[in-house]
């Protein structure tokens, strides 16, 4: 019998100032909303990638955009035969997704037989498809950059707001016209593989050891730190904190001034990313260089440099082994059949693209709508640069029209980041999932990609959770760790997690991945085979243990914990407080 989690609190009064007509923009089956009472009866879960909950802009570009867009849009041209996309909800300025599902026969049929014809067209030329889709934004995004901003009339930024908007949309369309079918071919591949006996554990490891940008983002933060090592500049980082090593830096001169100017080209091609999946509300590398000049200080901690080619190499090496193992247990006709699906998902392989697509879309598409809206934040005389990002759409449509900033709408945005700042402040206790939870899940997004199992299922509902002495998940990436645990609720701190520590989160997404260098394991509350953290954990050779449901609320920041990501367990060895008295033991001692 299904468990129903109500969303009574969540219901009502939303951001202070809002009407319906607010939200009124494209979708294919299910709008974008805050919480009714009727949305009970249907299955919901708390999304990972916005920890911090999204701004009224945020609303439009995910929400919107994605979700009940971007998704639909995709699942209906496939199509995805028994699902129809996704759609959300707002709990606070927090975002609940859901898949839509097809249960009609005559539909299932007819998608069915339409998605049969679809996808070896879009497997065969997929490389020309992604090719296209990504040259194309890249396109838009050289646009913006030829733009000066500042030189624009409040007319012209009312059509850049149009411009930034279509960008990121179509960035949507893309993004999901290609996952769904690179992941209906895996789901394809990953049942065969099952049915052959194949562990599960095993599938993932075929598709690891290709390089991505966003790993090739991690090899050149790894070279910036080599070179301030060699430099004699470990010193300068050790002695500040992230936010005051540029300037720190600036006063040295000499060889800390030549380190900057390799920094600042390195900034120019790879800092055009935010710590978060398409929130206009974050600042890129370029805006603020905190984030990146932190994990080079502590990957300076480190005694040596991480091995970035050793640890491609070892993941080359176990792909090639595990794929040696796994066919010797087939027989001919077995492998011919494993062998065609490893060669089609190889050469449209998800688990790359999963990661490498970021650098082009998910970190990046949305920053022409922020730069537009912190130049309109200028010449409205706005209180912050972020003030713009706090109206909906057709409010922030018509100050760029000329409508009035003083007066109701600059009320509005100050009583509406009060209202964000409250929810954000409440994200550790919201519910992991909300209306009617099944037992299981059938669509393949929700399991490989969020990792909601029967098991991570039950985990998100046991009141009791919080006493327990452990947790367990899916075995994302093997390999076993011991070391502190450090929860964080998102990844502006990122940076100051030590050589050696475990991170703990809700998941992980690729502004995440830099730590990987760093960190000695990885745990995350959602995330399936599919995830970020499971294919990147696979990739540096860090033990990985995702959907454990409630990991951040078993396991509190300071534990010492180990971590079997053979077998998906973690278990809390010694609590923070039995670790700051035996190391104050040692100390006194």
């Amino acid at each position: 019998m299904a468990t129903v989690v109500p969303v009574d609190e969540f219901t009502g009064e939303w951001y202070p100032g809002f009407k319906p007509e607010f939200l009124e923009m494209p979708y294919i089956v299910d709008p974008v909303s805050p919480f009714k009472k009727e949305d009970e009866g249907q299955f919901w879960f708390l999304d990972f990638h916005w920890p911090r909950g999204l701004t009224p802009l945020g609303v439009f570009t995910w929400g919107g955009d994605g979700y009940c867009w971007g998704t639909q849009h995709a699942a209906e041209n496939l199509p995805l035969p028994p699902g129809r996309g996704c759609s959300c909800r707002f709990a606070g300025t927090h975002l609940y997704g859901t898949a839509v599902p097809e249960t009609d026969p005559q539909q299932l049929a007819a998608r069915a037989k339409r998605i049969g014809h679809n996808l070896p067209a879009f497997l065969q030329d997929y490389p020309g498809f992604w090719e296209r889709g990504r040259d194309e934004l890249e396109d838009w995004w050289s646009y913006f950059r030829g733009i000066d901003f500042g030189t624009r009339s409040l007319a012209d930024l009312g059509a850049l707001l149009h411009h930034a908007r279509h960008y990121h949309k179509r960035g949507m369309e893309i993004h999901f016209g290609v996952m769904y079918p690179l992941l209906a071919n895996f789901v394809g591949f990953y049942g065969q593989c099952v049915d052959f006996g194949i562990e599960p554990g095993e599938i993932g490891k075929f598709l690891q050891g290709w390089d991505t940008k966003i790993l090739e983002t991690d090899r050149e933060l790894g070279k910036l730190s080599a070179s301030a090592r060699a430099k004699g500049l470990r010193d300068v980082f050790a002695a500040h904190e992230a936010e005051g090593i540029r300037t720190a830096l600036a006063g040295n001169g000499g060889a800390a001034s030549t380190w900057l100017s390799e920094f600042d080209a390195f900034l120019g091609y790879y800092g055009w990313r935010a710590e978060g999946t398409t929130d206009p509300a974050l600042p890129s590398w370029i805006e603020d260089p905190t984030p990146p000049l932190g994990m080079i200080k502590t990957y300076l901690q480190r005694p040596e440099d991480h091995d970035f080619e050793a640890a491609s190499r070892n993941a080359i090496e176990e792909r090639e082994a595990a794929i040696e193992v796994a066919r010797a247990k087939l027989t001919k006709e077995e492998q011919a059949v494993f062998d065609a699906g490893l060669e089609s998902n190889q050469q449209a392989n998800f688990p790359f693209w999963q990661d490498d697509h970021n650098f082009y879309m998910d970190l990046k598409i949305m920053l022409p709508l922020r730069w537009t809206c912190q130049e309109l934040a200028k010449r409205v005389d706005a209180d912050t640069s972020q003030d713009m990002l706090y109206l909906f759409w057709p409010e922030l449509v018509g100050v760029a029209g000329g409508r009035p900033y003083n007066g109701e709408l600059r009320s509005l945005v100050d009583a509406r980041r009060q209202y964000f700042d409250h929810w954000q402040a409440r994200r550790s206790e919201m519910p992991k999932v909300l209306g009617t939870v099944p037992e299981t899940v059938e669509d393949p997004i929700l399991i490989e990609i969020f990792g909601l199992n029967a098991h991570s299922l039950q985990a998100m509902q046991n009141t009791d959770a919080a006493s327990a002495a452990s947790v367990s998940g899916i075995a994302a990436s093997k390999g076993t760790a011991r070391g502190i645990a450090r929860v964080l609720a998102n990844a502006d701190e990122l940076h100051r997690i030590s050589p050696g520590d475990i991170l703990v989160c809700e998941s992980t997404s690729p502004n995440w991945t830099p730590a990987f260098a760093k960190i000695a394991a990885c745990v995350c509350d959602g995330g399936g085979t599919l995830s970020h953290a499971a294919i990147v954990g696979r990739e540096y050779g860090i033990p990985a243990v995702t959907a454990a449901g409630v990991a951040t609320r078993v396991i509190s920041d300071g534990d010492e914990i180990e971590v079997n990501g053979t077998t998906g367990t973690v278990t809390i060895l010694r609590k923070a407080a039995d670790v700051r008295m035996a190391d104050g033991a040692g100390v006194s001692s």
